[in-house]
């Protein structure tokens, strides 16, 4: 869990008794949630690329989200989404990119064509994951989860030169972080299920993981995310 002082400083999210910022004004600006893993994958990339304070970030109550956010932002009305350039761009796996391709700091995406061509591949099959693990909720996890852990279990074995799903730390890993931690943590506590059980790569990776800043300052408290899944689940 981040640590009260991360937590602390986080900018309260505005609901829809909050009156919008100076949009377009040429502030960059990720609109995001603090729970929600789609959004978290943005917040991490800007912390990585310690874009900090190029890029401000303003947090909303997506249970009491404002009007102005959907009629003058976004009509999509979901997070994340960025104010960049005079525009709003949608969408959390282009937005990784986005961010990667158009702002300063270090690069998330390897130039070895190898690694590209299976990091679009591992991309790719985010969907599959968060579908399956989700659908699992509610059927027997145990079984049904098997079979997409142990996909990411056998990709983490593709390259040898680091721990992460491409050797080094990429987007790879952004893209799947905020959907493993949420999921560990309601598996393990609703239904005792263990991912990391016979999965040493998986289990090192999630180590390896929680070893980085620009991560650990996206983390939810563990018992706000159960309490979210008992809802959704019960």
């Amino acid at each position: 869990m981040a640590s009260p002082s991360v937590l602390g400083n986080r900018p309260a999210p505005l609901d829809a008794t909050a009156d919008p910022p100076a949009l377009f004004d040429g502030t960059t600006r990720l609109y995001t949630n603090y729970t929600c893993p789609y959004a978290r994958r943005v917040w991490i990339t800007r912390n990585f690329k310690g874009l900090q304070e190029k890029i401000k970030l303003v947090p909303l109550n997506l249970g009491n989200r404002p009007a102005w956010y959907k009629d003058k932002v976004y009509p999509e009305n979901k997070v994340p989404a960025l104010e960049h350039n005079g525009k709003i761009i949608g969408e959390s796996l282009d937005l990784i990119k986005y961010l990667d391709n158009n702002f300063d700091g270090p690069s998330l995406f390897p130039e070895d064509l190898a690694k590209r061509e299976y990091g679009e591949e591992l991309l790719k099959y985010t969907d599959t994951f968060i579908k399956t693990v989700f659908v699992a909720l509610k059927g027997d996890p145990f079984t049904e989860t098997a079979p997409v852990l142990d996909y990411l279990e056998n990709s983490l074995y593709k390259f040898d030169d680091g721990p992460f799903f491409l050797g080094q730390f990429s987007l790879v890993d952004i893209a799947y972080i905020p959907f493993i931690d949420r999921y560990q943590i309601v598996l393990n506590e609703l239904f005792k299920c263990d991912i990391t059980a016979q999965r040493p790569k998986l289990s090192t990776w999630i180590e390896e993981m929680n070893k980085i800043d620009a991560y650990a300052q996206t983390k939810t408290d563990p018992k706000e995310i159960l309490e979210l899944f008992k809802r959704k689940l019960m």
